[in-house]
């Protein structure tokens, strides 16, 4: 294992140091609960949105604190849940009076965590916290560490058009509603080329052949539906393009959003993007809003992700709003 880094135990807590010297005017950082944390607190009045997970996804969730996204992110462990007392420390530090929304990925840990917090919010401090489930993965219905689908690149979408109907002045029922919509909108489908490597394990996760790719793997490293040999990138777009479009919702424009799994250089990924919209123009499916980069990782993991999302006018515009953090930023 070839790491950059200090110690294996201080891996967060060491990234956590350097996101908030890096981003002195978007973030603070709360080292005691490993909490990233807007550097300006929004407008009293104003619904907060808080999510997180375990690290080892960067940028999400604390590169997407800021303006137009995210209040505060929760940094577990890398791939480990955080704890319900970073939630709920998070939940008190943010709400401006108006509530809190939970953006939670499907894994069993974090739903567990974050649904604790809330409990724990609401009998010590009276705060209304509302949580929406991200489960966009469409590879399986149950794998390592979820019951159901998992929640992958739609979270990534989710934040960022809550986060702009929250930063609009919606109530904590309709802001949560917009977060629903769009996580019911939205379907995904990953492909690994290999594996990741976390730094406490010292190895790959898991092993592939030279010539293989795991279809429908998750960001941890779970299994997805089966291995192949490795084809050109149209027919890896297809391959992932075809289960999502079976079960994409409602009729209208998309949302492309291809996204890196950490170890994939962004010339493969705008070629990936190329393929996909061939594909989908064939099929008489516009792109009207495109995303490509590495936006939800698996640390050094090679590959990608497709997600599509339906959008309608009140959705666009919610996409197309000015948003300000370290890892997406437009209109500011």
């Amino acid at each position: 294992m070839k790491k950059i880094i200090d110690a294996v135990d201080d891996v967060v807590v060491d990234a956590l140091r350097g996101m908030s010297l890096a981003h002195p005017d978007t973030l603070r950082v709360d080292l005691d609960h490993r909490l990233v944390l807007r550097a300006q607190p929004k407008d009293d009045g104003k619904v907060a949105i808080i999510s997180g997970g375990g690290s080892g996804h960067e940028p999400l969730h604390g590169g997407f604190v800021g303006h137009g996204m995210l209040d505060a992110a929760c940094a577990g462990e890398v791939f480990t849940s955080p704890v319900p007392d970073q939630m709920t420390a998070a939940i008190a530090a943010v709400d401006r009076g108006a509530g809190v929304l939970q953006i939670v990925k499907n894994y069993t840990g974090d739903v567990m965590n974050f649904e604790m917090a809330a409990e724990l919010a609401d009998a010590e401090s009276g705060i209304a916290v509302r949580s929406v489930i991200t489960n966009d993965d469409v590879a399986v219905e149950d794998s390592t560490f979820t019951a159901g689908r998992r929640g992958v690149g739609g979270t990534v979408l989710v934040e960022k058009i809550a986060g702009a109907a929250a930063e609009e002045g919606l109530d904590l029922e309709a802001v949560t509603a917009v977060a629903e919509r769009v996580n019911a909108g939205a379907r995904s489908m990953g492909v690994a080329l290999t594996s990741a490597t976390v730094p406490a394990n010292g190895k790959p996760s898991f092993e592939l052949g030279e010539d293989e790719v795991e279809i429908g793997i998750g960001i941890h490293g779970e299994p997805g539906r089966r291995r192949e040999k490795l084809a050109p990138a149209k027919d890896l777009a297809r391959t992932m393009l075809e289960p999502i479009l079976a079960e994409l919702p409602g009729e209208g424009p998309v949302l492309l959003f291809v996204n890196g799994l950490g170890g994939t250089p962004l010339l493969e990924l705008y070629i990936l993007a190329a393929d996909a919209h061939e594909i989908l123009a064939e099929a008489g499916i516009e792109v009207s809003r495109h995303l490509v980069g590495n936006f939800i990782t698996s640390l050094d993991m090679a590959g990608a992700s497709l997600t599509l999302l339906r959008l309608d006018e009140e959705l666009t515009r919610w996409w197309d709003a000015p948003v300000s953090t370290p890892a997406l930023r437009k209109g500011i």
